[in-house]
């Protein structure tokens, strides 16, 4: 028997190597459209849930967050537990509670930090092949740094973007851009408040760019004010690309 409707918040990991994204479509199976089916089983109700952020397909997520709203009375705290026996491997809920009945996620200052991971060696990794990018061409880290310097702040992105994206503004906020080396890895963590379609991915490639000596690292304060995509570096391969994590205030 149904009880009192609530919303309820999930924080979802997955791996997104499966999957056609995070927006549920008609060519291929997504997260979102997991999430629903799995939860309209186990609640017995239609679920629709509504996501933080549209990960790409092949993009890997540790904390995306959604929302559903449900009239069943297991408890929000228990959701969680529930439904990872009925999800995928690739696929866990690592929180579920409730919030208020109004909370809406389109609504909430958001703060995010991808990372794009890349194996810099003579030869691939092949435990890590479907969670970064290879690249045997030397990479010079400190290079990779000095062009990411230009892209922190309020810029219009429209260079960084996939042409033809849909939004109102392609300005956004970066707050920090890091360029790591640990041994044959390179950690590209990007945080600001929002991204644009390709991003994260476009920055990674254009940095990757920088690091070959193939570009300037002054260069990329040029290609930020051309507001032109082709510009702009080639659009890194999906599976290097990692929702670290995402903060919202409710």
């Amino acid at each position: 028997m149904d009880g009192e409707r609530k919303r309820v918040l999930l924080r979802v990991a997955y791996d997104g190597t499966a999957y056609h994204g995070w927006q549920k479509q008609q060519n291929g199976v997504t997260i979102q459209e997991t999430l629903e089916e799995t939860l309209t089983g186990l609640l017995r109700e239609k679920i629709t849930v509504t996501g933080a952020s549209r990960t790409d397909a092949g993009v890997h997520a540790l904390c995306n967050i959604a929302v559903f709203d449900t009239g069943a009375r297991i408890p929000a705290e228990k959701i969680c537990y529930a439904v990872n026996q009925r999800l995928p491997e690739d696929i866990r809920v690592t929180e579920s509670r409730e919030v208020r009945s109004d909370f809406d996620l389109k609504k909430c200052h958001a703060h995010k930090t991808y990372e794009y991971k890349i194996i810099n060696a003579a030869f691939p990794d092949p435990t890590k092949r479907l969670y970064s990018y290879f690249t045997y061409f030397p990479c010079d880290v400190e290079r990779m740094n000095m062009a990411a310097r230009h892209l922190i702040g309020e810029h219009d992105f429209k260079s960084f973007c996939t042409a033809g994206a849909q939004v109102e503004t392609t300005v956004r906020q970066v707050t920090d851009i890091r360029v790591m080396r640990k041994g044959k890895e390179i950690t590209i963590a990007v945080s600001g408040n929002g991204f644009l379609y390709n991003m994260v991915r476009i920055i990674a490639g254009t940095l990757l760019e920088v690091g070959y000596g193939r570009m300037e690292p002054e260069h990329v304060r040029e290609i930020l004010e051309s507001r032109d995509r082709r510009n702009a570096g080639p659009t890194a391969p999906a599976r290097g690309l990692c929702l670290k994590q995402l903060e919202i205030e409710e």
